[in-house]
């Protein structure tokens, strides 16, 4: 898998202690950005941050502030889920049309914090200063006399956070505490850290975004649709295997919704979870293998039991394997992945009513009888469900080819 890169700065408070940190585009092991493309450095830091590495990975319980271009405004993603701890940067270069004001006020409804970056104040800009909540001025550039202006210009309009970017000495420091200054940055403080991870392919993205739609309570068949669209390889490897002769339907299916109301929501969570584990190409058939047979054994016998919401026993399974095939320890990986506390117990600590059958699945791996025989379940139904779970794997990964 590539390494995913991200710029980490941070930013410390009146007693200097950190209070967030600020998140730049890096396309590698250099402290120093190469930057072609401006909306699409603001996007793969995001991308970095919110998907690859993860908020608490690279955050902690601290905010996140990261560059928003003009273009990166304009498209108005959601980003609701993280607004408590994502700051929308607006860029120095921005300027206050009403289209960005729109945008911006949109932003702020959904939660997040505004700051305006390198912010020179001019009247044209007072509809971006009145939708702030933190001004960010670069003391280096303006020198203490004109920052002191600016520092008076904004306290004018409303109150707001003022950060002090660029803070070189301790006498500038000290400077800026006298002004009113509320938060720092800057290498008196601390040098921007390159903090690597690794980058999960596009696919994998849309499939993390798959399950934990899937996994919601209230699921939805219209985004459900809109996510497998979106992505071209998960849109041809379902109309694949719907028209595969695992189904054997009389009339090929031509549309992924018609796919999604044939083959119903269950089967396309488990669809999901075998692509996502079948995404990692460097490692054996052998594995994934081993991962589709354990996930199916343990649906099979939690059915056998009578076991409520037997789908989950099928995952609890199947991601039991996740730890060897993405060379993650298992507590990071969960941390990753919108699963109940049942699974995740199940799969840390073979917890639980899931975490008992998972256990009598890997000890009959092991040839382990006398462990297997305190599961209170049949030697004979054992080995049965076995062979059932080896012919469901063939078929599957067979209709996934």
């Amino acid at each position: 898998m590539e390494d995913a890169f991200i710029g980490r700065q941070p930013i410390f408070d009146r007693n200097i202690k950190v209070y967030a940190y600020e998140l730049l585009y890096r396309n590698g092991f250099v402290n120093y950005a190469v930057i072609d493309d401006d909306d699409a450095a603001s996007g793969t830091v995001l991308i970095n941050l919110l998907l690859e590495m993860g908020l608490d990975n690279l955050v902690g319980q601290h905010k996140a502030f990261c560059n928003f271009t003009r273009g990166f405004l304009l498209q108005e993603k959601d980003l609701s889920f993280a607004a408590d701890r994502l700051v929308v940067e607006v860029l120095e270069d921005v300027e206050a049309e009403e289209s960005i004001v729109a945008a911006v006020r949109g932003y702020s409804e959904r939660g997040h914090m505004i700051a305006l970056d390198d912010f020179v104040y001019r009247e044209e800009l007072r509809p971006l200063v009145e939708l702030a909540d933190l001004i960010k001025i670069d003391i280096m550039e303006l020198g203490m006399e004109k920052v002191a202006e600016q520092v008076r210009a904004l306290n004018a309009i409303k109150p707001l956070k003022l950060l002090a970017e660029k803070v070189e000495t301790k006498e500038e420091f000290k400077q800026c505490l006298d002004l009113g200054f509320d938060y720092f940055q800057g290498y008196f403080f601390s040098k921007p850290v390159v903090v690597t991870g690794k980058k999960m392919p596009p696919a994998r993205l849309a499939m993390l975004q798959l399950m934990s739609e899937l996994q919601s309570a209230d699921v939805s068949m219209e985004r459900i649709e809109e996510i497998i669209l979106a992505d071209i390889n998960l849109s041809v490897k379902l109309l694949r295997q719907v028209n595969s002769s695992y189904f054997n339907f009389i009339s090929e299916v031509t549309s992924i919704k018609q796919a999604i109301v044939r083959v119903g929501l269950q089967h396309i969570r488990t669809w999901a979870s075998v692509l996502m584990m079948g995404s990692v190409s460097d490692k054996p058939d052998e594995i994934m293998t081993m991962a589709l047979v354990r996930g199916k054994m343990c649906e099979l016998l939690a059915l056998q039991q009578k076991m409520p919401d037997e789908t989950s026993y099928f995952t609890v399974g199947l991601f039991s394997l996740l730890e060897s095939i993405l060379d993650t320890p298992m507590d990071k990986i969960l941390a990753e992945l919108p699963l109940s506390e049942d699974i995740n117990k199940a799969l840390l600590a073979g917890e639980g009513s899931m975490g008992t059958v998972l256990n009598c699945v890997m000890n009959y791996e092991l040839a382990d009888w006398e462990a297997v025989n305190s599961c209170d379940i049949s030697q004979d139904s054992i080995v049965a469900t076995y062979w059932k779970a080896v012919a469901w794997a063939e078929r599957v990964k067979d209709g996934m080819d």
